[in-house]
C-alpha cells in the first residue's frame, strides 16, 4: 500500500473516532437511520401539504432519499433493481412536508457507519 495512502486511511479513521467521542447514542443511530434511507433500504412516507386550508397536496411512498434545498424538496426513490425516480416540489410559506419511516429498522448505536464507492471517485465514462 503506498504511503499517502496509508496516511489517507489513518486520517479518516482518526476523524470518525473523534467525531463519535462527543456524540450521544440518538445522534449516532439517528445518522445511521439517515444513511441506510440515503441508500434506498429504509421505507418512507412523504407528504406534502398546505398549511393554510390543511389539504394533503401530494404523497410519495417508498425507498426514498430526501434532500431538503430551502425552498424545493427533491425526493429520490429507487423503483427496481437500476430504476430510479426523482420528484422535486417547491415549498413556500404555506406549503410544507412531513417524512415518516414506516417500518423500524436496525441499525447501530455504537458505530458510525461509512459507505465507501469507488465510483463515484471515478466515474465510469459513457463511450459513444
Amino acid at each position: 500500500m503506498k504511503p499517502k495512502l496509508v496516511a489517507v486511511a489513518v486520517a479518516l479513521s482518526a476523524g470518525v473516532i473523534a467525531s463519535t467521542g462527543c456524540s450521544s447514542d440518538a445522534d449516532v443511530v439517528s445518522k445511521n437511520l439517515s444513511k441506510e434511507s440515503d441508500q434506498f433500504k429504509i421505507d418512507r412516507r412523504v407528504v406534502f401539504f398546505n398549511g393554510i386550508t390543511d389539504k394533503y397536496l401530494l404523497s410519495i411512498e417508498g425507498k426514498c432519499s430526501i434532500k431538503d434545498e430551502n425552498n424545493q424538496l427533491e425526493v429520490t426513490c429507487k423503483t427496481g433493481d437500476d430504476e430510479y425516480k426523482k420528484h422535486f416540489l417547491g415549498l413556500s410559506d404555506n406549503v410544507s412536508y412531513f417524512v415518516e419511516q414506516l417500518e423500524s429498522a436496525e441499525v447501530s448505536r455504537y458505530h458510525y457507519k461509512v459507505i465507501f464507492k469507488p465510483e463515484t471517485i471515478l466515474p465510469d465514462v459513457d463511450r459513444p
